[in-house]
């Protein structure tokens, strides 16, 4: 079975050690925002301006799908497609004119027919714990998780929004996030949760020039995800 770090990305891994931390209050809640790196601080502020701004338009829309029920869960809306792993336990939506491709190190994966970074992945390893909450805190695990896991050495990464929600007594984490390279940028959602021995990941992401248009649709399917138990 691939380790966690395969199960991400093909390619090592290091951390980088945090330097500051800023919050934004938007809509009436606060968003913490923390940066691995101080290098090219101006960037980074321009970043945190334009994230602001697209997350003002998108508040309502992550409010609602906060309350997300059972049942509504199971709906799927206009421009998207369920797809439905009952042999390993999951389920999430993803943009209707997507195609299934095959990811290394993920169990099912779909992206748009043109823009390659456009895209959604799934993947699980096994674990011994039972639920999220069991990694720690949900701050200090998410930022461990996208330093040590996601960031490449060449990437400067950046957290935004971190929320729980809880669906048929299950405890899911999902946070956005930034990986920044030289040239180019790529954001990102990931929902993370645990269940049935296994420790499940969903990223979807996008060029970081084309976020702020793709964003309420794809934090639609960082929400949409669900595991569910599996049967002997």
């Amino acid at each position: 079975m691939a380790s966690l770090q395969n199960l991400i990305c093909s390619v090592s891994k290091q951390l980088v050690a945090p330097n500051f931390a800023v919050t934004a209050k938007l809509n009436g809640a606060s968003h913490s925002v923390v940066s691995a790196s101080s290098s090219g601080a101006s960037s980074h502020e321009k970043n945190v301006t334009k994230r602001q701004l697209a997350l003002l338009g998108a508040g309502a829309l992550a409010t609602g799908l906060l309350k997300t029920t059972s049942a509504f869960a199971e709906e799927v809306p206009k421009n998207y497609k369920s797809y439905v792993d009952a042999k390993d336990g999951y389920s999430y939506l993803y943009p209707a004119e997507w195609r299934d491709f095959d990811f290394l190190g993920h169990d099912s994966a779909f992206k748009d027919r043109n823009l390659a970074l456009q895209c959604v992945r799934v993947g699980f390893i096994p674990t011994d714990k039972t639920d999220v909450r069991d990694l720690g805190p949900m701050d200090e695990a998410i930022f461990n998780l996208v330093n040590n896991v996601y960031a490449a050495p060449n990437q400067i990464p950046s957290i935004y929004e971190m929320q729980e929600r809880t669906v048929d007594g299950k405890n899911y984490w999902t946070f956005e996030y930034d990986l920044e390279a030289p040239g180019y940028g790529v954001s990102a959602f990931a929902t993370v949760a645990i269940g049935n021995g296994r420790y499940y990941t969903l990223i979807v992401t996008a060029n970081e020039r084309r976020w702020s248009r793709l964003r309420n649709r794809l934090k639609v399917v960082a929400d949409s995800f669900k595991i569910s138990d599996l049967t002997a």
